[in-house]
């Protein structure tokens, strides 16, 4: 059996090497247009900051690696058609120009997003970047570490620009959030975002929400962005707007794509076609609590059903049992977390539900260095079964949000997870902790 891999990162070579454990015989042949593979995106913003000095350190696995697990891959190379009536796709190696065609048994498709880049006047000018790839990073952090570069600006408020936002704040550059919407990080409720925004002003970031960019002003390099509301100097500029599907190259090919351009895909990543599979960034997940589809480009989703991809090519039938969501950021001095439903989710899934927001700590007051731990929980009226959950504070918020995504995934009810015995020792929680007060709370 052949498997051509398209795209070598998350989901591509989770799906590879699963496959290459499960038939040793397979010849896997993964095709990916960057030039490295097998890395830690998430890590990117951490990288740009200097926290961590060594690009390498993301990498989980080398092509030499790979290699001797007995696969064939080919650096910058980018399929640009794929034919399923003949079982073949055409590639493009992108260092020598030349195009070429390969045939396969099966079709991994992990080809991720790109990232939303809408037209704006002067956006060819020079600093003028995305944080997408870890080519991507390599660039922005040496164009960061220029003693010239001050102004910054970073168009879009989501999870890549807000940690990018800390990341120019480390290294002492003024920085300004453009963001359209009226606030920052839209998978989170407005209770935790008016914290968030409050620790990004109080670090000396300016924030121009309900805000939209118009045009990069500059002769070679961008020197201002415009908005409908005023001018603003920049030396660089982060682009953070989103992402899509890098799916446009399947267009025509039969392969069923969703509104967005996401692979549709079902519980054992298989396509509408037979022999073609798809995982990660680039296509459909399911929602354990939604019951259905939805797109949610993350690591953790990508990496799993990549793992669940390669064993069913292999043949078995293993299912993906869904994502929560479950997400974190750190900003500044907070961490926050979510997982589950938010409460805008819920209202659009007419879900009949009750919320609560309630500030407690993440150990008692008797013990040195008390932080405050705000939590909203998102519960079906009714049965009080637990929906969705959120929290910030200092510190112990985003591990307390992994209690309530093993209490979503399994069903709980705010009433069993607030009797549920957690751990109890002065240092690390009170009696009651967090979590407690947070289940209990609920009416």
């Amino acid at each position: 059996m052949k498997l051509i891999v398209i795209g070598g990162v998350a989901a591509g070579m989770s799906a590879a090497s699963k496959l290459k454990r499960l038939n040793k015989d397979a010849q896997i042949v993964v095709y990916e247009k960057g030039r490295f593979l097998s890395y830690g995106a998430c890590g990117l913003p951490y990288y740009v900051s200097g926290e961590n000095d060594d690009y390498t350190k993301m990498i989980a696995r080398t092509k030499e690696q790979f290699e001797e697990m007995g696969m064939e891959l080919f650096l910058q190379h980018e399929v640009v058609k794929v034919v399923p009536e003949k079982k073949q796709v055409m590639i493009k190696d992108l260092v020598k120009n030349k195009l070429f065609i390969d045939s396969y048994d099966k079709l991994m498709i992990a080809t991720g997003t790109i990232p939303v880049v809408p037209p704006f006047p002067g956006i060819k000018l020079k600093n003028i970047y995305g944080l997408k790839t870890l080519e991507d990073g390599i660039r922005l952090k040496e164009v960061t570490e220029q003693p010239e570069i001050q102004d910054v600006v970073i168009v879009g408020g989501g999870y890549i620009g807000i940690e990018v936002v800390e990341a120019m704040i480390r290294q002492g550059k003024r920085v300004r959030v453009i963001e359209l919407s009226e606030r920052i990080l839209r998978t989170f409720d407005p209770e935790l975002t008016d914290l968030a925004e409050k620790e990004l002003v109080k670090h000396g970031a300016m924030l121009n929400l309900s805000e939209k960019v118009e045009a990069f002003i500059g002769s070679e390099k961008v020197e201002a962005v415009q908005t409908d509301k005023g001018t603003y100097s920049a030396d660089l500029v982060l682009l953070s707007i989103g992402v899509k599907p890098a799916t446009k190259f399947l267009e025509g090919s039969g392969i069923a794509l969703a509104k967005n351009g996401a692979v549709i895909v079902d519980r054992e990543m298989r396509t509408n076609i037979e022999d073609i599979y798809s995982a990660g960034d680039c296509a459909q997940v399911y929602h354990k609590v939604m019951e259905e589809n939805t797109f949610i480009p993350l690591g953790t989703n990508a990496n799993k059903c990549g793992r669940i991809a390669g064993a069913n090519i292999a043949g078995q039938h293993q299912k993906y049992i869904g994502t929560l969501g479950s997400a974190a950021i750190k900003v500044c001095d907070l961490e926050m977390g979510r997982t589950g439903l938010s409460e805008e989710e819920a209202k659009n899934l007419a879900i009949d539900y009750t919320t609560v927001f309630v500030k407690s700590a993440d150990h008692p007051g008797y013990y040195p260095n008390q932080t405050p731990i705000w939590i909203k929980l998102i519960c079906e009226k009714r049965s009080r079964r637990i929906l969705g959950a959120q929290a910030i504070g200092n510190k112990g918020a985003v591990l307390r949000i992994d209690i309530f995504a093993v209490a979503i995934h399994n069903h709980m009810t705010a009433d069993e997870l607030g009797m549920t015995d957690l751990v109890y020792a002065p240092p690390f929680a009170g009696v009651w902790d967090a979590v407690h007060i947070a289940c209990n709370a609920v009416k």
